[in-house]
Parts: C-alpha cells; structure tokens; sequence
C-alpha cells in the first residue's frame, strides 16, 4: 500500500515516454495567421481554420480565438487550406508546407450578400473545452441551469458533486477551492460552498475546472480549483440583459446586466434580487450498544428555509493606451435568511424493532434568522508588450469584508405519554456574531524567450483576520436573566498570513510541449481561544509545490497529455473553531484547534481525442494524500459529537472518461463517467479508521434545438456507493429536463425548467462505530420548477452550430 505512489509514477511516465517519443523527430511546419473583417479590420473569433490532403481528407484545423490569430503544425506536404466563417465568402488556397515555419500573414475575409440575409447564426462554443492545464464548461446556455443558482449549476459538472452542507467534490474528493474570475470573492463569503446558493446561474459565463493546477495556481485545495468566470460583454455601446424567474416551490427573482462601451471607457454593472423558500426534511434512526445497555433513537428531521438576497457589482476599465488597462470594481452583497427546523426525536429501550417499547418522545425547534453582508473593494491593472498578449505584466488589490450573524431561538419539549401531550418546555438561545477582513495583493509577469519558449513569475500575499463571538443561553425559571452555558459559549480569533512566490518555464518542441513550475508558500496561522480559557496556538510553515505538464500531438485532433502537481490544504477557521454547532443537542459537531494540514501528490495522463463531429477525452489519475482529515463520530451519554481528525493517508486511482458527440445540426450528446479506487488508513485515540471501496458516478445530457427556435434538454446523473471510514454513502440520482422557446425577434427567452425531476436528490448513509449504529437520509429541497424570461438588450443570444472539430480550447488565464 504505500509503495504504490511509486509504481504508479513509473507506470505514469513509461506510457507517455513510450507514447510521445514515436513521432516527436517528424518534420513539421509551422503555420501561423491572423483573420479580420475585410471592411473593419476587426478580428474575426471562432472561425474555421481546416486543412485537408490530395484526397480531400481533414488533416488537421482549428478554431480562431477572440485575437483572430491562429497557428497549427502540419507535415511538411502540399495540401489545401480552407477557412470558413458565418456569413462570409469561404477561401480555399494552397498551402505549401515546405519549411519549418510557413506565416500567412492578416488574411481579410469578404461578406457574402447572399448568406447575409438568410443567415442569422453565431459560433457557439462547445460545452466542454480542454486546455493544457483545465477543463472549461460553457454553461451560459445549458438550459437545466436556467433559474437556478451556482451551488446547482456545478451539481451537474462532470466530476463535480456538492453535499447536503453545501460542501464541494471534485472526483470525490474535497477540498476544492472555489474562486471567482481568478480570485477569491466575496461572492462566496465567510459561509464558503453554502454562499454558492445566493450566486444566480445566469450571471456566470462559463466554469474552469482544474484537477491538477499548475505552480501559478495557490497551493490550497487538494483536490483542484472550480474558477467561476462572470459573464461580461466587450461590445461596443451599450448592451445588457434582464431576466426574471418565477417557480415552485417559490421562487422569484430579478436579476440585471449593464455595460456602456465608448473610446477608452467602459462602464459594467449588475443588480439581483432573489426571494425563495426551500422545503426538505429526512431522519436519523440510531441504534446505541454500550456494554450495560442498549437503546434507540429515531429522529424525524423537518427544515423549512427562506430568504432573500441582493448583490450588486459596479466597475469601470479605462484603457490608457491599446496596451494599458486599469479596472476598478465595487461589490456589494447582502441576504437575510429565515430558517425553522424541527427534530421530533422517538427514544427506545432496545433495539429490536419488533419487541422495543417507546419511553419518550420529545420535539427541538429552531427558529434561526441569519444575515450576511459583504463589501469587496478590487483594483486590477494590465500592461502588455505585443499585439499577441503573450508579453504581459498584471497587478491586483483587493480588500474585502464580510458579517454575518446567526440568532436562533431554540426550544425543547417533552411529550407526555399518559396525556398525549407536549411538557415541560426549555427556553434557550444561541447567537453568533462573526467578522472577517481579506486583503489580497498579487503580481504575475509572463516573458516569452523566442517564438516556442516563456517563462513566468508571480508573487501572492494574502492577509485574513476573523472574529467569532459565539453565546448559548438558557432560560431557567425563577431567574430574571438568562444563564450562559459555558460549555458551549466562546470568543475564537483567527489570524492568516500567507505569502507566496512562483516561476514556471514553457517550451515547446515541435509536437512535443511542456511547462515546469515550481511554487514557494509561507503561511502563518494563529488561533486564539480568549474563553472560557484564553489559550493562543501559533502554527508557521514553509513548502514547495513544484508542477510539471507535458503534451505531445499527434495532430491537432490526438494529444496525449500528462501532468504532475503537489498540493495542500491548510486547517481553516471552521474546522480549528472548536465552537459547538447547538442546532441539535443530541447531533454536536465541534472543532479540533490541533489539525495539521494535509498534502497531496496528484498524477495525470490523458488523451483528448477531437473528431469531426465528437470530443472525448479519457484520463487516467492518482493521488496519494498524507494527513488525510476526516470527521469522526463519537458517541457519549447518547449524544454524537462530529470532530475532524487527521488519520495517515489516502491512496486513490481512477478513470475519467468524458465525450461529446453532435449527432447532427440539431442533436448533441453529453456524457462523463469515473471510475475510481480509494483506500483510506489512520489511527485516532488508539483506533483505527480505514476504508477501501471502489466507486463510480456518471452523467449524461441530451440537448436538442428545433428550427423553430425551441429547445429540449434532458441530463441525468448517477454516483454509486461509497465506503467510508465509518460506514457507507449510498447510491444518488438525479433527472432534469429543461425547455426555451426565442420569442420577441430572438431578443428574448422564455424557458421552463425542472430540477430533480423524481424528487430523488436525497443524500443517505450509515454511520458505524464500536458501539453505534446510525441510517440516515436527507434532503434540502423538493422537486423545483422554474419559469424564467430573459431579454437581451443590443445583444444578440450567442447560437450556432459547430462546423468541424474543437481543436482548441479557449477561456483565459489568470
């Protein structure tokens, strides 16, 4: 078990060796243009770049990105080059690739009159793209996400699941870290994956997904980096979109874009609003076997949730020169929540359901009204050396702060048996007030050194300060005041300082690409607990996280690619607060202050596979995680406390598998599949905790557009069962179908959508210790159907069809 990160290494590299050195010595050339409007002289992006043989066969292509430019490699040969683009005159040309480097300089394509007045359509990127070091999923027009939020939208990426807290995975791991347009935001705020629930889904352009990130990424997150990019418009004038959203269970919302483009000043805002009410429940049926008894619970949990929440963003871009941009940008956000929950709780003498008598029976009702507000100052500024933006120097600052408070009025009753009714009432409060302060400040420099070489540097400094004030109180009668439980009661500050510094080196070789990195984090964390005893752990480290990417084309439709990352994730503040979640007095999850981090070697090889009408890539990966933290359950006096532990390690292998396929003009197929192997060892207080299971999820999608502007879109999604440490993540599926129909000139969009189609989006498991046994399941809300309307303003919906292979991804760096 723990040679296997070696061999695996060794298998990692002997495949690609093998595979990459069969034609790396081909001769090659180089082709290299750029294409722009014949009349305007404007770039022209998404273009078609095809090249095909003496016998009309595609050799190779690709796609133009925002630039214009494009460059692709051939074998030295005679061929023909064809370029197409929507409502322009097609050119086919001889291509002559007789030396290493064949540069066609600006090609200007014509307009085509007779296309103009019969067609109407704009490239479309593909769903899925794939770059050298991420996945990037084009989700502005996947219907299913239409009126809902973000915490859903990445519920039905590929290899992206979020559980009933609203805590991500990314191929069943967690630890992801989340950041907004490349940055942490405080769009997600202090309350993490659970924020992604005020993000609403139409304001977010596309999602990269980053399973193994390079040495330019920060270190934090084990499992990768979901980076959100926010939709934005470049056009010139002024342009926007309004859409609003109606559904059941209730639902309504406005939400806005703005932008004004003139010279060198652009003008952006937006505004939501967002009213709902979420209605799910579950239960918890709990055995207890202690050596001098055995009894049993059944708790019958209820949750009804409701708030609103409004966000509003405003900057400005001033471009000095074509080559000089600052932006500035103000964000304000702000939601106020009502949360009522009931736990009916039935207490057992035995275990045996069919001799076990009820001796009491009790009630917990939460009635908890949660605010949060979050200001966030950002400041960007970009200067770049060429045309080609490979030559660029960029510099942030931001500064953010979040409140949040969470008041809860808590009441148990008891039921009295003889007269059927509930007694003996107990009156207590819980109250949360907690602050937190960010300051980023970042710089990255990209150099290239020739035409096929680059090296890259950075520096990242990020400073946090949180504050908790945590108060639990009861009502004792006799009593004027409430008294303070002191076991539950506390003041926790925690302080961040993290500093970092990073280089990468890119090289590119004929066929063969590779970049190395290497990445140098500081981090300083100091916890301080001032009650009920002041105690001060300090905690200070310093780590390498080298990086190392490597591609090999065999064309531009076959790349081989492999990679090697370090990675780790820090104890953060809600996992060292040793504060008492006091919702459920019988279910206590509470903190550990002495967790050390955890750190992962992560490897992966892969093949992406672009057809003429299909993409798919499989991929094959291993991570070995140390220091691997977990929950663990412990029962004592009947009642369950939740703490992270860290155990030893965690070795995992799997394959992904990832294919898209248009099966025609109108039809296009989605699919994902992974497979994974996992074993899990540690030893906490003498007892050991380990897991071995082998696991899978899949999803799949079909969307299907009409001539009449009507589209259908059914997706399905499967996670198979999963061991734990502790006991076992049962089988989950989910159906969503979606509907839109173009209406008003195409300048608007009505569209129909319904979430968890079966209502069977319920999270079960068992929980089992030496003396406890635990069945549980959960849901957080029912069946939704939504109704939204979307209208564009001097902003056309962006629909087409794909000509060709994805031969390139696209997406920006950050």
């Amino acid at each position: 078990m723990y040679n296997t990160s070696t061999r695996i290494l060794k298998l990692f590299l002997l495949i690609f060796l093998c595979i990459s050195t069969q034609k790396v010595w081909a001769q090659n050339t180089t082709v290299s243009g750029k294409l722009v409007d014949g009349k305007t002289k404007e770039p022209l992006a998404y273009a078609n770049i095809s090249v095909f043989d003496a016998n009309e066969e595609l050799v190779t292509g690709t796609v133009t990105p925002e630039s214009g430019s494009f460059q692709f490699q051939v074998e030295r040969g005679e061929y023909t080059l064809r370029i197409q683009f929507i409502s322009y005159k097609t050119i086919n040309r001889e291509l002559k690739a007789d030396k290493s480097k064949v540069e066609l300089g600006t090609i200007e394509l014509s307009e085509d009159v007779s296309q103009l007045s019969e067609v109407e359509v704009v490239a479309r990127r593909p769903q899925m793209e794939m770059k050298l070091d991420k996945r990037v999923f084009n989700v502005s027009e996947d219907l299913s996400n239409i009126g809902s939020n973000a915490e859903s939208l990445l519920d039905n990426l590929p290899s992206v699941t979020v559980d009933i807290d609203g805590n991500v995975s990314l191929r069943g791991s967690g630890n992801v870290r989340i950041l907004i347009d490349g940055r942490p935001s405080g769009l997600v705020g202090i309350s993490g994956g659970s924020a992604l629930r005020q993000i609403q889904a139409d304001q977010i352009e596309r999602v990269e997904v980053i399973t193994n990130p390079s040495a330019r990424y920060e270190a934090e997150g084990n499992a990768g980096i979901i980076n959100i990019i926010m939709k934005k418009e470049k056009k010139g004038g002024v342009n926007g979109s309004v859409s609003a959203n109606l559904g059941y269970p209730i639902i309504g919302g406005v939400n806005s874009n703005i932008n004004y483009r003139k010279g060198n000043i652009n003008l952006f805002g937006s505004y939501g609003i967002t009213y709902r009410e979420n209605f799910g429940g579950g239960y918890i049926d709990q055995e207890f076997t202690p050596e001098d008894t055995t009894y049993s619970t059944y708790v019958d949990r209820q949750r009804e949730r409701s708030g609103i929440s409004q966000n509003a963003r405003f900057g400005m871009d001033y471009s000095f020169n074509e080559s000089t941009n600052l932006t500035g940008s103000f964000l304000y956000r702000i939601s106020d929540e009502n949360n009522l929950s009931y736990n009916y709780y039935d207490d057992y003498n035995g275990i045996d359901r069919s001799t076990r008598e009820l001796i009491r029976r009790s009630v917990r009702i939460q009635n908890e009204k949660e605010d949060e507000e979050v200001l966030e100052y950002d400041l960007n500024f970009t200067k770049t050396f060429n045309a080609d933006d490979d030559h660029k120097l960029t510099a942030d600052f931001q500064y953010r702060n979040n409140s949040e408070t969470e008041d809860s009025d808590l009441r148990n009753e008891r039921f009295l048996m003889s007269t059927n009714q509930f007694v003996d009432s107990i009156q207590q409060r819980s109250f949360i007030n907690e602050f937190a302060e960010n300051i980023l400040m970042q710089a990255n420099y990209v150099k290239p050194l020739g035409e096929s070489r680059s090296f890259e540097a950075g520096w990242r400094s990020t400073l946090r300060t949180i504050t908790n004030e945590y108060e639990v109180t009861q009502d004792i009668q006799g009593q004027e005041q409430d008294s303070v439980l002191s076991d539950f009661t506390n003041d926790f500050i925690y302080n961040e300082n993290i500093h970092a510094i990073y280089a990468i080196y890119n090289s590119e070789f004929e066929k063969f690409t590779y970049q190395l990195g290497l990445r140098t984090e500081l981090t300083d964390i100091t916890t301080q607990l001032k009650q009920p005893v002041d105690t001060t752990n300090a905690r200070d480290y310093l780590n390498l996280f080298p990086s190392v990417f490597m591609t090999y084309e065999f064309s531009k439709l076959h790349t081989i690619q492999a990679s090697y990352s370090r990675r780790f994730d820090r104890p953060r503040f809600r996992s060292l607060n040793p504060f008492s979640n006091f919702n459920d007095d019988r279910n206590i999850r509470i903190g550990n202050p002495n967790l050390d981090p955890e750190f992962t070697d992560s490897y992966e090889v892969g093949l992406v596979n672009n057809f003429s009408d299909a993409t798919l890539y499989s991929g094959l990966y291993y991570r070995r995680t140390t220091g691997v933290t977990e929950r663990i359950n412990t029962v004592i006096d009947g009642i369950t406390y939740t703490q992270p532990q860290n155990l030893a390690e965690r070795n995992s292998i799997g394959i992904e598998n990832n294919y898209s396929h248009d099966l025609n003009d109108w039809w296009r197929l989605n699919g994902n599949v992974n497979f994974y192997y996992s074993e899990t060892y540690g030893v906490v207080n003498e007892q050991v905790f380990e897991a071995e299971t082998f696991t899978a999820s899949g999803r799949a999608t079909s969307q299907m557009s009409f001539s009449n502007d009507f589209n259908v879109q059914l997706s399905a999604f499967y996670r198979a069962p999963q061991q734990t440490t502790q006991g076992t993540r049962k089988a989950f599926y989910m159906v969503d179908l979606g509907f839109s129909k173009d209406v008003l000139q195409k300048k608007g969009t009505l569209a129909l959508n319904v979430r968890d189609l079966l209502n069977s989006r319920k999270w079960r498991t068992t929980t089992t210790g030496e003396d406890f046994f635990y069945d549980s399941e959960f849901q957080w809300r029912t069946t939704t159907v939504t109704l939204s309307f979307d209208y564009r303003i001097n902003s056309n919906k962006r629909k087409g069809q794909r000509e060709g292979g994805d031969y390139e991804g696209g997406g920006d760096e950050y």
